[in-house]
């Protein structure tokens, strides 16, 4: 299978959520989906623990490791070190608002250096064998998204990028929390769609508000014309991880069954044990599945035991099956009473 295909969907980086547990968590629920790990700085990569910043299971594959930098020299050289762990991508992240991120001169505020992404780029192509890749906003502040994204793509292509994640909304640098920039900039899903409509060559993913398969799924129609290559869900797949088990049907058209949520579970349980049997605490793994059963009987005493028991010494996968038990047996109750 091409990583091309791959991104049909992929789970966004996200912050303090899309570590290698989790990731291992959401292979459970699709065989299919690109993964994305957190944004880890170039400099982190260079001086930090790298096994701690860039270790990742095999069954996570495929796996982009998203970068943050504005060196083009750090840059190669953390892209380097990446590829020699494994990873099937190395992607630029052009879209981050904090005030963290830009203080270091990277994430959305390079959107006003299209130039300077472009270097960057044409460093990291240069220095790995794997898709060099750039996620991004349509633009920055009072900029015109219709100048600035195409300026930042073509930038990037001129250089041999042909990949490209866009979060269809602009980033307020000044103004809006992080938080912020994830709801209040208005999506424009129109200008995505024209990006690939007036570079068809190019691999054009969107991402931004989108919650659910059906959504995702209405992205890749081509009813005016226009046929993006792939969806990148964030929130929504961390919040409710349980639509991911209908991706490989319903977006890869595979003749497979859903993947149900406790199937989910039992598929993650022997990552779950050799995670535990290596001294791993049950919190690091259970804070990703809270929102799995979401809209079931049963889903607030799953949350519930997965937060409060998990915590508890020497918690361990007992606590897992206390929590399915719960579900089944609400969901029991519920099936007597119809």
């Amino acid at each position: 299978m091409s990583l091309n295909a791959s991104r049909t969907l992929s789970i966004a980086p996200m912050m303090d959520w899309t570590d290698r547990h989790c990731r291992a968590f959401h292979r459970a629920l699709t065989t299919r989906a690109l993964l994305y790990t957190e944004m880890v700085t170039a400099p982190a990569v260079l001086h930090g623990d790298r096994e701690r910043l860039l270790g990742f299971d095999a069954l996570e594959h495929p796996v982009a490791l998203q970068l943050g930098g504005s060196d083009p020299a750090q840059l190669a050289e953390a892209a380097k070190i990446g590829e020699t762990f494994g990873y099937d991508e190395i992607n630029l992240n052009v879209g981050c608002p904090s005030d963290r991120v830009q203080s270091g001169r990277f994430g959305a505020c390079l959107m006003r250096e299209p130039e300077l992404v472009a270097d960057c780029m044409a460093a990291i192509r240069k220095a790995v064998t794997v898709p060099a890749t750039v996620k991004c906003r349509i633009g920055v502040d009072d900029q015109d998204p219709a100048v600035s994204l195409f300026a930042t793509v073509d930038a990037c292509a001129a250089v041999g990028i042909e990949v490209f994640v866009v979060h269809a909304r602009k980033a307020w640098l000044k103004g809006l929390s992080p938080k912020e920039n994830r709801d209040v900039p208005p999506l424009d899903y129109a200008l995505v769609r024209r990006l690939k409509r007036e570079r068809p060559h190019l691999n054009i993913s969107i991402n931004g508000g989108i919650a659910s398969m059906d959504e995702a799924k209405a992205h890749l129609d081509d009813a005016d014309g226009v046929k993006l290559d792939g969806v990148m869900l964030g929130r929504a797949a961390y919040h409710e991880p349980a639509i991911l088990g209908q991706a490989d049907r319903r977006l890869y058209g595979e003749a497979v069954a859903d993947t149900d949520a406790f199937a989910a579970l039992d598929r993650y349980r022997p990552y779950m044990a050799a995670r535990l049997a290596e001294g791993l605490a049950l919190p690091a793994m259970a804070r990703h599945m809270l929102g799995l059963m979401h809209g079931r009987p049963g889903a607030r005493a799953f949350r519930r035991i997965l937060t409060v028991e998990a915590i508890q010494p020497g918690a361990g996968l007992e606590v897992l099956d206390r929590a399915v038990e719960a579900v089944r047996e609400a969901e029991a109750r519920r099936d007597e009473a119809a």
